[in-house]
C-alpha cells in the first residue's frame, strides 16, 4: 500500500513540474520579447502577433486535444504537449540567434520566430488536459477538486517563475556565437526534453487502456493570465445542458470577462515596452526591471486569488465591482508612471484589481445556472479568457504606438465602465 501511494505522489509530483514547465517557459519567453524585438529592430507590432498567434492556435487546438486524450491515451498526450513545447522553443531560440549574430536579418528572425511560436500554439495545448485527466481518473471524488487546483496552481505559479529567473538565462556567448536574449529560449527547451524524458519513464503506457476521468482545455498560459479554476469545472462537473454564450442567464458576466480580460491582456503585454521607453533602457538592461514589475503584478494577483479572496468572502458580483475599480486606478496610474517603482507598485495594483475581477467572473457564471450546465458554463469561461490574448496584445500595441500612456488610460476608462455596467446588470 505505501509503495502504491508513493508512487502516485511520484507520478503527481511529475505532473505538476509539467504544468510549471509549460507555463514558466511560455512566460519566460514573453518577458524578454520586447526586449528581444529593439535589440533586433523589428517593429513592436511584430513582437503582439508572436502573442497573437500562439494564443489563437491555443484556444482553436485546446479542445480538439482534451477529446483526443480520452481516446488516445494520456501519457501520449503529455508526450505531444512537451514535444512541442521543446520544439517550438529551440526553433525559436535558433532563429531569434541568428539574428542577434547577425546572419539573417532581424525581420525575417522574428518572422521565423512567429513560425515556431505556431508550434507551441498548436501543440502545447496538448499536456494540461491530459495531466487533468490523468490525475482526475487516479483521485476519488472527494480529494479530486484539491488535487486538480494544486495542478492549476502550477500554471499561477510558472507566471511568476517565468519573467523572475528569465534575466538570468541570458547565455552570452558560446564559442563565437552570440546567444543573449535568446538564452531563456534555449534553457527551457532543455527543460522540457528532461521532463518529457521523465514522462517517457516514469508514466505507464495507457494507449491501449481504459482511461478514466476527463480533462478539460486550459486556458493559453500568459503573463497576467493567473488560472481561475474554470478548467477544472470542466472537467469535473455534468455537461448535461448546453450553455450559449448570449444566454441571457450568463450574458452580463460573459461581457464583463470580455472587457476585463482584454484590459488584462493589454496592460500585461504592453509593460514590458513601457519600461524599456520610460526608463530609457538598453534591450539586454531591461530585462531585470521588466522581471521586478511582471514578478510584483503577478504575485499581486496569486495573493489576492489565494489569500484574499477566500478571507473576505465577497460575492462575485462585488468581486468584478471592486476588481474593475483597483484595476482602473492602477491602470491609469502605470500609464502615468516615470520610475520603475511607480510603475511596479501601479501595475500590482492593477493586477490585484484583476486577481478580483477573474474569479469573479467565473464564479458568477457558474453561479448563474443550474448544476447541469456546470461543465457548459465552465468551458465557455475558459474560451473567454483565452481569447482575451488573441487580439489583447495587438490592440495593446497599436494603441502605445499612437501614445505611451494611451493604452492604459484607455483601459482605465473601459474598467470603469465595466463597474458601472456590472453595477445594473451582474445579479
Amino acid at each position: 500500500m505505501n509503495r502504491a501511494v508513493s508512487s502516485l505522489d511520484r507520478r503527481f509530483a511529475l505532473l505538476f513540474v509539467v504544468m510549471l514547465t509549460i507555463a514558466a517557459g511560455n512566460t519566460a519567453l514573453q518577458s524578454v520579447l520586447p526586449a528581444l524585438g529593439r535589440a533586433l529592430g523589428v517593429a513592436d507590432q511584430a513582437v503582439a502577433a508572436a502573442f497573437s498567434v500562439s494564443a489563437l492556435l491555443w484556444v482553436i487546438a485546446a479542445p480538439f486535444w482534451a477529446a483526443r486524450s480520452d481516446t488516445h491515451g494520456r501519457r501520449a498526450m503529455i508526450l505531444i504537449g512537451l514535444a512541442g513545447f521543446a520544439t517550438s522553443l529551440l526553433l525559436c531560440g535558433s532563429f531569434l540567434a541568428a539574428g542577434i549574430n547577425g546572419w539573417i536579418g532581424g525581420t525575417a528572425a522574428f518572422g521565423l520566430f512567429i513560425l515556431g511560436r505556431l508550434i507551441y500554439g498548436s501543440c502545447g495545448s496538448a499536456a494540461p488536459p491530459a495531466v487533468q485527466a490523468l490525475v482526475a481518473g487516479e483521485t476519488g471524488r472527494e480529494e479530486r477538486t484539491r488535487a486538480l487546483t494544486l495542478l492549476a496552481s502550477a500554471f499561477g505559479l510558472g507566471t511568476i517563475l517565468g519573467p523572475a529567473i528569465a534575466p538570468y538565462l541570458l547565455l552570452g556567448h558560446i564559442g563565437t556565437i552570440e546567444i543573449g536574449l535568446a538564452g531563456p529560449a534555449f534553457v527551457f527547451a532543455g527543460f522540457g526534453i528532461v521532463v518529457a524524458l521523465a514522462v517517457r519513464a516514469i508514466l505507464p503506457d495507457d494507449r491501449l487502456g481504459a482511461h478514466p476521468g476527463h480533462g478539460a482545455s486550459s486556458a493559453y498560459p500568459s503573463i497576467g493570465g493567473a488560472p481561475t479554476g474554470a478548467s477544472i469545472a470542466a472537467a469535473t462537473q455534468p455537461h448535461a445542458e448546453a450553455v450559449r454564450f448570449a444566454d441571457p442567464r450568463v450574458r452580463a458576466w460573459m461581457i464583463a470577462g470580455l472587457v476585463a480580460g482584454h484590459a488584462q491582456a493589454v496592460a500585461s503585454q504592453v509593460i514590458g515596452f513601457l519600461v524599456i521607453d520610460r526608463l530609457h533602457l538598453a534591450p539586454a538592461a531591461a530585462l531585470e526591471p521588466t522581471g521586478i514589475v511582471l514578478m510584483m503584478g503577478a504575485g499581486a494577483a496569486l495573493l489576492v486569488q489565494w489569500g484574499v479572496i477566500p478571507l473576505l468572502g465577497l460575492s462575485p458580483r462585488r468581486l468584478v465591482l471592486i476588481g474593475a475599480l483597483l484595476a482602473a486606478t492602477g491602470c491609469a496610474l502605470t500609464g502615468l508612471a516615470t520610475s520603475l517603482y511607480g510603475i511596479a507598485t501601479a501595475y500590482a495594483l492593477a493586477s490585484l484589481g484583476f486577481g478580483f475581477t477573474r474569479p469573479g467572473f467565473t464564479a458568477g457564471a457558474s453561479l448563474a445556472v443550474g448544476p447541469a450546465a456546470q461543465g457548459s458554463v465552465a468551458g465557455k469561461v475558459t474560451s473567454v479568457n483565452g481569447a482575451s490574448f488573441v487580439l489583447g496584445p495587438s490592440i495593446g500595441i497599436g494603441l502605445y504606438e499612437f501614445a505611451h500612456p494611451a493604452p492604459y488610460l484607455i483601459v482605465a476608462g473601459a474598467l470603469l465602465l465595466l463597474a458601472s455596467y456590472g453595477w445594473r446588470a451582474l445579479r
